[in-house]
């Protein structure tokens, strides 16, 4: 089985990597593939099984003013790959996000909820998804995720470590839930997703459970030794942005049972052993 990666040097990208090291991959970042040419992309994707598309816009707030470059890589970016996947006969993994829905539920989001992006970032991955589907129905695997962090990237736990080394006390929100989940558990079910026999459709890549900023700051904490009593709860009106953060990010994983397969395990599970294996990592004492 030939994979394919694109945007393989981000923070899922290189996870991915080490996941599948011993299949045949081609690993193409940016610089290598720019996902918004079709020949290119045909090209690329040429004799390959499967492909994960890890390549994205992902910053939500330029998005606001930047709709279009966003609106390229995200949804035209995924449509290329959908052609090409299809004509090439592979499978297509599109990774996706929680921002495609509202953030108003009170109640995990199931898979076959209908899209409702409140956010121009939102508006081109939920594009994506569209125009995937359409162009390779019988081939896009619709993955959605949320609240990434890991080893190979700017990531909310090791913000969190190095503001405690110079920091008696920080202030996280406590009014937007979600699911932190770790990218080397993302890329491992990514695999297994891409070596079954599941159908094709839409699929919740997030680790199980649920908890606020708030919680995360605190169970980081915990995990690197420190007093989780320095973290103070705020709410989202102390921190303004220019793209409105769904209050509620929690996806639900009917799916994975459907088909057979384990949804990923608990949050707090993950992050235990990202930071026991230094995939977190503590800030150096002084």
């Amino acid at each position: 089985m030939r994979y394919l990666i694109t945007g393989a040097a981000g923070m899922l990208g290189r996870d991915l990597q080490s996941v599948l090291a011993d299949r045949d991959v081609t690993a193409l970042g940016r610089a290598e593939l720019d996902i918004t040419d079709l020949e290119a992309t045909r090209a690329a994707v040429a004799g390959h099984d499967v492909v994960i598309n890890a390549a994205a816009y992902t910053a939500v707030d330029n998005a606001e003013t930047d709709e279009d470059a966003a609106f390229a890589v995200n949804a035209l970016g995924a449509k290329n790959l959908a052609i090409a996947a299809r004509e090439a006969g592979a499978k297509l993994l599109q990774v996706s996000t929680d921002y495609v829905f509202n953030g108003t539920a009170t109640e995990p989001y199931p898979e076959d909820t209908a899209r409702e992006p409140v956010s121009a970032y939102g508006r081109t991955k939920a594009a994506g998804e569209e125009f995937a589907q359409a162009e390779h129905p019988g081939g896009t695997y619709i993955v959605r995720t949320a609240w990434l962090y890991g080893e190979h990237g700017g990531n909310f736990p090791a913000t969190m470590l190095r503001l405690a080394g110079s920091n008696p006390t920080v202030s996280v929100v406590a009014d937007q839930v979600g699911q932190p989940t770790w990218t080397l558990d993302l890329a491992r079910q990514l695999r297994a997703l891409a070596e079954s026999d599941a159908p094709a459709g839409a699929y919740h890549g997030t680790n199980s459970g649920a908890g606020s900023w708030y919680d995360f700051a605190r169970a980081t904490f915990a995990e690197a030794g420190l007093d989780a009593e320095r973290v103070l709860k705020t709410d989202s009106a102390s921190f303004v942005r220019p793209a409105p953060r769904p209050a509620f990010s929690v996806l639900g994983h009917d799916a994975w049972a459907a088909v057979g397969l384990p949804a990923m395990r608990p949050w707090r599970e993950a992050l235990h052993e990202a930071v026991a294996s230094g995939a977190v990592a503590a800030p150096e004492a002084s």
